[in-house]
């Protein structure tokens, strides 16, 4: 499994229009994606920032996400983000949820 963590400054007091555009939005969007899996938002308490993890089934399935409809997201949260968004990626080592366990190798 694979991961992307985008991480983005909010706009003063759009943490409720945030939040809400996710679900109603983005959400939606993600769900179409070929090998999307899962998404979790976080969001600062004081509003000032946020970032998302979103799970997807292959490596390839989340570039190909990253070349093509990521840019639809970003443009639907411009009016509640300042600056861009910075994105990193990462193998999944563990999940209970997904029921994922680190490959132990011997030393």
């Amino acid at each position: 499994m694979y991961a992307r963590q985008v991480t983005m400054e909010l706009k003063q007091d759009s943490r409720i229009d945030f939040t809400h555009k996710i679900e109603a939005e983005v959400l939606p969007l993600l769900r179409k994606q070929k090998g999307f899996k899962d998404a979790i938002t976080f969001v600062n308490p004081a509003g000032k920032d946020a970032f998302a993890v979103s799970l997807w089934d292959s490596k390839e399935s989340a570039e190909a996400y990253g070349r093509a409809s990521y840019a639809e997201v970003t443009k639907l949260l411009s009016k509640l983000v300042d600056g861009t968004p910075r994105v990193k990626t990462y193998e999944v080592a563990n999940s209970t949820f997904h029921k994922i366990a680190a490959e132990l190798k011997a030393a």
